[in-house]
């Protein structure tokens, strides 16, 4: 099924761009800072992502439709990453019959928290997508313990659908339609 196809989706202060070699040390910050993996199953071991983006490539890590390094639009430095793809069938968390709805997500660097980047970042994702793809639900899952992810999906306009168990935490599902983020 159909998510953001674009290579590239520009807003204020950020560029949502294809991952460049020069990403690298900032794609293993992000896996391995243990307080931005703190809701996300904890930090992985350097040499552990350092492999992964040997093998695949560091300009590989965001190659798949809807993937995209949040960078600084005027430095183009990694701030983060974003994701606007389908939620498996198999994963818990669905508000259709048939799943695969559209998952936004996004971890941010430390050093760019608190600025209202994710929900820039986000925004402009959703934008974007809702010009080009049909109105259908979106999903945002987070650990039902992180408060900030959770006031940034409301702020966003994602409503509480309900919790649910997955990687040992309890979730919460968020919702909207993609047609509320038309410009």
């Amino acid at each position: 099924m159909p998510t953001l196809s674009a290579t590239e989706v520009l807003s204020d202060r950020l560029l949502l761009r294809k991952a460049h070699d020069a990403d690298r040390e900032g794609l293993i910050e992000l896996f391995t800072d243990p307080e931005v993996r703190a809701y996300l199953g904890g930090p992985r071991p350097r040499s552990d992502v350092e492999q992964y983006l040997d093998a695949v490539g560091t300009a590989n890590a965001t190659s798949t439709p809807g993937s995209y390094v949040i960078a600084d639009n005027t430095t183009n430095r990694l701030l983060g990453t974003l994701m606007l793809d389908r939620r498996s069938a198999e994963r818990p968390g669905h508000v259709t019959e048939d799943g695969e709805e559209l998952e936004l997500s996004y971890v941010l660097r430390r050093s760019a928290w608190g600025a209202g980047l994710a929900f820039e970042a986000a925004t402009v994702a959703l934008r974007a997508a809702a010009d080009e793809l049909p109105d259908q639900p979106v999903l945002v899952v987070t650990q039902t313990a992180n408060e900030r992810s959770l006031k940034l999906a409301a702020r966003l306009g994602f409503r509480h659908e309900s919790t649910f168990e997955e990687f040992g935490a309890e979730q919460t599902l968020g919702t909207a339609r993609l047609s509320s983020f038309k410009a």
